[in-house]
């Protein structure tokens, strides 16, 4: 009796297949973003990822530990000088009132920076002569500066201002003396103080200390006259022109010449004009620089893109590789392999090791199965001879009856 084992085989085979193996639980590590500050150096060079600086407001940057503010109200530090009070100190100078001068001068003197490196300050007293009663390298701090002003004595009658100016511009304004030279950049300044008409011509002199670099400012007083000032005062005359009608009133000009040296800090109030960062350099000067990733165009003051790369919104997954100022690629780290997507990462090695792990656990199942099911075919092989046998025998014996 022919066998019908392949039929049998083909129906019992879908039942007799083991399950798919499952998906591990853990199909293995996540796949790594590292994040790195902006500035250090990834694989080949590169910045890593990190979150990008707050979107350019063109608002300004204030900079740690500056106060806001008016100017003069905290934002105001005074730019080095070397600056020079040349005082009236005739007859029509009486004792009290030459008092409220030095006052008036030890005034400014208390809202400056005082010292070698930043302002200076010299004395030039006249009347019908001219006495200089100390250099702009004699003191280099308040406390004794304003002791020698406190020391400063009236000469006698006359008012010989253009001699006055002519003095402070060819001795008291020299490198001899303690001014600072042209490369330095600091102003040389010189304030007058006055009650009269001057005895001497000051147009030619004041003419020639202006054009030397002197910016001269002229304080009136009482019967002062006023075309004088003007004649010696620098442009523009509305901010070097002052008057008071007595000296009781001259120590409130203090303030004014405290606003006028002030070196507003720019940075600070918000006039600098910069599109990211303000910087403040010394002697009120500033600078502008850009963030991270832009680079400071030539106007000095605002930034274009430099590297796409530094601003921190790529969205590559671990490494940003620069290709100039508007364009960029992703990279990933050794071991992994980029994506569809050009941006995210899959590790390589971890993919391998799980299709090589699964191609040995269904070898095995595979095995395991085929071994199962030859043992189960060679015991219904076994049954089927024995049933066969017992058919024929049974045959046998019924032709034979």
């Amino acid at each position: 009796m022919p066998r019908r084992l392949p039929g049998l085989l083909l129906l019992l085979w879908p039942l007799l297949l083991p399950p798919p193996p499952a998906a591990p639980a853990n199909p293995g590590p996540p796949a790594r973003t590292v994040f790195r500050r902006l500035g250090t150096l990834g694989p080949r060079g590169s910045p890593g990822r990190h979150p990008a600086p707050a979107a350019p407001t063109g608002a300004p940057y204030l900079g740690a530990g500056l106060p806001g503010g008016a100017r003069g109200a905290g934002v105001c530090k005074s730019r080095p000088l070397d600056l020079v009070f040349i005082i009236d100190s005739s007859r029509s100078v009486r004792p009290l009132e030459f008092t409220k001068v030095k006052t008036f001068v030890s005034r400014i003197i208390d809202t400056l920076d005082i010292g070698e490196a930043n302002t200076r300050v010299a004395v030039v007293n006249y009347a019908s002569t001219v006495k200089i009663e100390f250099h702009l390298q004699d003191h280099s701090d308040k406390q004794s500066l304003k002791q020698a002003v406190g020391r400063i004595t009236p000469l006698s009658t006359g008012t010989m201002s253009g001699l006055a100016i002519q003095t402070a511009m060819e001795e008291a304004f020299t490198v001899e003396a303690g001014a600072r030279g042209p490369s330095s950049n600091i102003p040389k300044v010189a304030i007058i103080v006055t009650d009269g008409r001057p005895q001497d011509q000051v147009n030619d002199v004041a003419a020639r200390a202006r054009a030397s670099g002197i910016e001269l400012y002229a304080v009136g007083v009482g019967r002062a006259d006023m075309e004088s000032l003007k004649m010696i005062a620098s442009e523009p005359l509305d901010e070097h022109v002052f008057y008071v009608e007595t000296y009781g009133v001259i120590e409130k000009l203090s303030s004014r010449f405290q606003e006028t040296f002030c070196a507003q800090d720019q940075c600070a109030s918000g006039t600098h004009g910069c599109q990211h960062l303000c910087v403040s350099d010394r002697a009120g000067s500033h600078h502008c620089e850009c963030y991270e990733g832009y680079a400071l165009n030539e106007d000095k003051k605002t930034c274009s893109v430099r590297d796409k790369c530094a601003l921190g919104s790529h969205g590559c997954q671990h490494i940003c590789v620069s290709d100039g100022a508007a364009s960029y690629h992703c990279d990933c780290y050794t071991g992994f392999t980029l994506n569809e997507d050009k941006k995210t990462c899959s590790a390589v090695e971890e993919a391998r090791r799980l299709i090589s792990t699964e191609d040995t656990c269904g070898c095995e199942a595979t095995l395991a199965f085929q071994d199962k099911v030859s043992s189960y075919l060679q015991r219904l092989n076994t049954k089927i001879d024995d049933i066969l046998a017992k058919l024929q025998a049974n045959e046998y014996g019924q032709i034979h009856r």
